[in-house]
């Protein structure tokens, strides 16, 4: 603008030169009337002068807000999105919500068809009933084995008693037998009734023995089948769990959005149906130059305007800084160990909490650009 405005004034002094310059006859005609004094043209330098002055002004006001904040458009509004994700494969059965609309957390939003997971834990429950009859059959094992247990002690100890019986015979008749008392076909016979008593002893207590063991075999086989009941439980849990699956629910409050599923669609495990951008989690990631965070920490004020709404002015508060700058979290960082380098000012992610009304932030949606200025202590 000043160089336009000198332009106009250098013109205007050359057109004051040429008319200096007339021919002859009109300046003799000229002649013949009073020479009146000229006016000079001062509006030019005037306006020069309010213009410079208004530059040196508004300097002066620059200087004075730059030397108090430090600015930013590098930032735009960013927010918590919730994907969610089926847990299980199937076919949509039902959908109960419509796309861009509020819902609340834990509200049901899509079903998938449950009638293949109602079945497995139809099975899951009768594989523990199998299980559970188990256990009544080892326990009258254990019960059958315990009285077995109890016969064999009493043939033990009728067998001990009528050993100590036949024992004593037998030494009575080895005395007389020498004598000449008895016959030796007295004496054999009483040493055969001694090695079957012994005999039968020896037996009674290998069968009271096995009836322990046996006892001891039965309560491990019970242990086991206990633990059978116990994974079949788990294994109803578990179908259960995949049943309730099936009823997706939303995982926080916001609005659903970018909705990635329709009625009837056989969705898997993984895939991403939908997703929810959450309440209250706005905020605004600013990425200042390098150069700009010398001014700026924890705790400082910021002015915020946004784009869309020019009117609208907000403010909010510095929260924390990025451990590195943006170029170091992009999917080729840059190298300056190899080739030509080349400084470039970096930039670094500020995030900044917005202090704003209910419906200032409802206003608000994740990736509308916003300028931030930053108020130095």
């Amino acid at each position: 603008m000043l160089v336009l405005l000198t332009i106009l004034y250098k013109n205007q002094q050359e057109k004051s030169t040429n008319n200096n310059t007339k021919p002859l006859n009109k300046m003799a005609k000229e002649q013949e009337t009073p020479e009146q004094p000229k006016k000079k043209n001062k509006v030019i330098p005037i306006i020069l002068g309010i213009v410079l002055i208004g530059g040196v002004i508004f300097g002066i006001k620059e200087y004075i807000y730059f030397s108090k904040h430090v600015d930013t458009d590098d930032a735009q509004i960013d927010g918590d999105i919730s994907p969610v994700v089926a847990r299980v494969g199937g076919y949509v059965d039902s959908i109960y919500f419509e796309e861009n609309t509020h819902v609340n957390v834990g509200q049901p939003l899509v079903k998938i068809d449950d009638r293949d997971y109602k079945v497995k834990l139809e099975q899951a429950q009768a594989a523990q009933v199998g299980a559970s009859a188990g256990i009544n059959v080892n326990q009258s094992q254990i019960f059958a084995n315990e009285a077995n247990s109890a016969g064999a002690k009493a043939q033990v100890a009728s067998n001990a008693a009528h050993l100590e019986k036949v024992q004593k015979d037998y030494d009575r008749y080895a005395n007389l037998v020498k004598d000449g008392s008895v016959t030796q076909q007295q004496f054999d016979q009483a040493k055969a009734d001694l090695d079957v008593a012994k005999a039968n002893y020896k037996a009674s207590q290998d069968q009271y023995k096995a009836a322990v063991e046996q006892i001891g075999t039965t309560r491990s086989q019970l242990a086991v089948t206990h633990t059978g009941v116990s994974q079949r439980q788990v294994d109803i849990d578990y179908a259960k769990l995949q049943l309730s699956y099936t009823l997706v629910k939303s995982p926080a409050s916001g609005l659903a959005s970018k909705k990635n599923v329709q009625l009837g669609q056989l969705v898997q495990a993984g895939q991403t149906l939908f997703s929810i951008v959450n309440d209250n989690s706005l905020y605004i990631t600013a990425n200042y130059k390098e150069t700009q965070l010398t001014n700026i920490k924890n705790g400082l004020k910021v002015e915020i305007e946004v784009d869309a709404y020019p009117d609208m002015k907000l403010e909010g508060q510095v929260y924390n800084f990025s451990p590195a700058t943006g170029a170091k979290f992009s999917l080729l960082p840059p190298d300056n160990a190899t080739g030509n380098f080349v400084k470039v000012v970096q930039r670094v992610p500020v995030k900044i909490k917005i202090n704003g009304t209910k419906e200032e932030l409802a206003k608000l949606r994740p990736g509308m650009s916003v300028n931030v200025s930053v108020i130095k202590e």
